[in-house]
């Protein structure tokens, strides 16, 4: 007998020690932290984005509702601030029931405080034995001496998972309700207590019944212990239960590419840790004119996506009793297939029972309608429209009458920037986020086409050029390898002979601006446009100067801020601020220094000045001369489409050969604005589809709304300019390059007289470059849209 029992302990005890070896220390868990969600915030807070292997928003306990902890602790603990980490009552109840359990096959039940489950869930794993069980027992009596009921409460309700895509109770409040815990009411603190036991049984569609049920007992729990009065817990339990349809990162949508760009950006910061460390992203987006760019380029996708013709339904199915089932099943395999857009709510799926008439039958209530007159003239004149056909149509106000919609085949990107700081205020990389997570913006390289000439015009001007040198508009052509020839041409075919440097960039002439480059030196081009920050890489050769060097979007429209801010070269940049945790900030965008000034107490002096962000890479002056072209290309050059907004407005159309990509990237005082469109593929936009036609217009629609309400302002002129009348314009001149005031005839332009001022004896005297001369001088040129 003796020797049985001891053998039986000599096993007991290899047991214990094989099981409790390799028991982790209650002390490892005092540094713990569970994985945590980066939330990404716009300028003014609005909540954008979010990035995580586990959805988690880490609250400290003492930001947590009191109510919220003491709905939890009804529900699963009660006895928590009393017992040592095991709650011998509660444990034993649970062993006796589980002899049953066993003998009947159900599931077992825990018995387990809320300090055993943080100890099962931080150190141990699910498995349901004795084993495990044993470790939990011991592990949460190591824990209570390790931590104290606060903190342990804190871990349990921040690591806890609740369904819904929700990991502690604060990721719950925003997926269920859409509210952060401070906001909740009492029943939906009650609910979210009732979900540890089985997110899947007490869902809140599924088994709203259950869900309730449940709630209402923690309710009754909560009043019985005193927590809350008899009077709340009936009034709460009366609610319904009421939650979101889906989980969801944030509730402003608009900004998507943004965020995956911002994503990008933070992961080569800090690598994987923004999927667990809890940062906090502070971004440089202003949603309102992020919604605006969104908008914009739809509606102008839309708008050229019109003008080349309807293209045919996006599905069929038969005329029949069950035509919405089958109508309903083609619109998933739709999304499914990512074709249908999830970003304009207002189209609704509808099927074409009268083609002729246009008749339509909405697939989401059943009604019936007809399709606008000049909609169905629309579908005639392309693929047609027949029975059984699923498109997507929008109300137009008038009842019964529908406006008909297709998904364009074109894409593009919309970038607006501040030019002085380099905040990334807007970025939409395509039509929809939902069809194609291909960020046009940062991530198409394409030709800029005219959009190029301002940098060629500011290279020319920081050399030996002024805005009264004079470039022939002729004909040229260059011979080049093998005797091939090459000779631009102007989108006109049309030449006017000598010009100003203005009008060259207003009007877009191409042969100007080869001259003029040409002249220069495209190696000193290349060097410059570079330094500018407009393209990466440009190789020396002449067609670059017509913007045949890739470029994004994104890099050309940063560039443009060097025209505005007087030269300076700023880093465009969508990450503001970063903060870890516990609000530390660990990275900002601003690199600057400031004076000792800024933190001594305010003592009535002049306040301390910070030096302009950005590197001085052109002349101020100089940056002023092209802002003051461009001013020109909208007033009277190949943007005016743009004098609409009423207001100081510069800018540039770009459109390479075979219309391939369209450009307009455009200025005001304070914001710079590209825009780019063509087809993922790179063909032909078509004939005519140039930046001012395809572009222009999105920018203008933009403009609009980031304008509305803001008072006009004037572009900053350099105090240390010259400033001289030259063809009845006004040009800065760098101190020293001013053209001398001399006699000049009168010359007629309709039923004014103007008075010429020219720069004579210009030191290149080559034939295709040539003072102006008064005698020879003809009508000004008929100003025509060019690119």
């Amino acid at each position: 007998m003796m020797v049985t029992v001891a053998v039986a302990g000599f096993a007991m005890a290899i047991y214990a020690a094989w099981l409790f070896h390799d028991l982790p220390d209650g002390n490892e868990i005092a540094d713990y932290r569970p994985p945590t969600s980066t939330r990404v915030f716009a300028w003014d807070g609005t909540l954008i984005g979010e990035y995580a292997q586990e959805r988690r928003i880490f609250v400290p306990y003492n930001r947590l509702p009191e109510r919220l902890t003491q709905a939890f602790l009804a529900a699963e603990d009660r006895n928590f601030f009393t017992h040592s980490g095991v709650d011998i009552g509660g444990l034993s109840r649970a062993m006796m029931k589980n002899v049953s359990h066993a003998a009947q096959g159900r599931r077992l039940e825990g018995g387990s405080t809320i300090t055993q489950q943080v100890a099962k869930n931080v150190l141990l794993t699910n498995e349901r034995t004795l084993g495990r069980k044993l470790k939990e027992v011991i592990l949460a009596r190591r824990l209570e001496t390790s931590l104290s009921k606060e903190q342990i409460l804190e871990l349990y309700l921040n690591d806890i998972y609740l369904g819904y895509r929700s990991n502690g109770v604060a990721t719950a409040a925003f997926n269920y309700f859409g509210k952060s815990v401070d906001q909740l009411t009492l029943s939906e603190m009650a609910y979210l207590a009732a979900l540890p036991k089985g997110p899947s049984n007490y869902h809140p569609s599924r088994r709203k019944a259950q869900a309730i049920a449940r709630r209402n007992w923690i309710l009754g729990e909560m009043a019985q212990v005193g927590w809350i009065t008899q009077v709340e817990a009936q009034a709460a339990q009366k609610e319904d239960l009421v939650v979101q349809a889906a989980p969801q990162r944030a509730k402003y949508r608009d900004a998507d590419f943004f965020v995956a760009e911002v994503e990008r950006r933070a992961k080569n910061l800090f690598g994987e840790d923004i999927y667990s460390s809890g940062y906090y992203v502070k971004t440089t987006l202003d949603p309102r004119l992020q919604t605006a760019a969104r908008i914009a380029l739809m509606d102008g996708l839309e708008v050229y996506d019109r003008r080349h013709g309807w293209r045919g339904a996006w599905g069929n199915v038969e005329l029949s009793e069950g035509w919405q089932d089958l109508a309903g099943k083609a619109e998933t395999a739709l999304a499914e297939n990512r074709q249908a857009p999830f970003e304009r709510p207002e189209w609704q799926a509808a099927q074409v029972d009268r083609p002729g008439a246009g008749g339509i039958r909405l697939v989401s209530n059943g009604d019936s309608g007809t399709l606008r007159g000049e909609d169905l003239s629309w579908a005639r004149g392309g693929a047609g429209l027949k029975a059984g056909d699923l498109v997507f149509v929008s109300p137009t106000g008038s009842n019964g009458v529908y406006r008909l919609h297709q998904v364009p085949a074109v894409n593009g990107a919309l970038v607006a920037v501040d030019p002085w700081t380099g905040r990334v205020m807007a970025m939409v990389g395509g039509y929809s986020y939902s069809l194609s997570k291909f960020n046009r913006a940062t991530q198409a390289r394409r030709q800029p086409g005219s959009a190029i000439k301002p940098f060629i015009y500011a290279t020319a001007l920081e050399g030996d050029f002024t805005p009264a040198s004079i470039v022939v508009d002729g004909p040229i052509s260059f011979r080049g390898a093998g005797g091939s020839v090459w000779a631009p041409r102007n989108y006109s075919r049309t030449y006017y002979g000598p010009q100003t440097l203005r009008k060259g960039l207003e009007l877009s002439r191409n042969a100007m601006t080869v001259r003029l480059a040409d002249k220069v030196g495209m190696k000193n081009v290349a060097q410059k446009v570079i330094s500018y920050g407009a393209v990466d890489k440009m190789e020396p050769y002449l067609p670059n100067a017509l913007g045949a060097a890739e470029t994004t979007p994104f890099m050309l429209t940063s560039a443009y801020s060097l025209f505005v801010n007087g030269g300076r070269r700023v880093t465009p940049h969508l990450i503001e601020t970063v903060s870890d945790h516990e609000g530390k900030m660990i990275y900002k965008a601003e690199r600057r220094n400031c004076p000792s000034g800024c933190r001594r107490a305010f003592d009535g002096t002049e306040s301390p000045r910070l030096v302009p962000d950005g590197q001085q890479v052109m002349d101020p002056i100089v940056a002023y001369q092209v802002n003051s072209f461009m001013q020109g290309v909208v007033q009277r050059g190949t943007a005016t489409r743009a004098r609409v907004l009423e207001r100081p407005i510069g800018g540039k159309t770009g459109t390479t050969n075979e219309y391939r990509s369209a450009w307009f990237v455009g200025f005001s005082p304070d914001l710079v604005v590209g825009v780019f469109i063509g087809f993922d593929d790179n063909r032909p936009l078509g004939s005519s589809e140039t930046g001012g036609q395809t572009a222009l217009p999105i920018f203008v629609d933009f403009m609009k709304t980031a304008n509305k309400g803001k008072p006009v302002k004037e572009f900053h002129k350099p105090k240390d300019a010259v400033y001289v009348s030259v063809r009845g314009h006004e040009e800065a001149f760098r101190p020293g390059t001013e053209p001398k005031p001399v006699e000049a005839p009168v010359v007629e332009q309709g039923p004014r007289p103007y008075t010429e001022v020219w720069r004579d004896g210009l030191t290149e005297t080559a034939p295709d470059l040539v003072p102006f001369d008064p005698s020879r001088a003809t009508p000004p040129p008929r100003y025509v849209d060019e690119d």
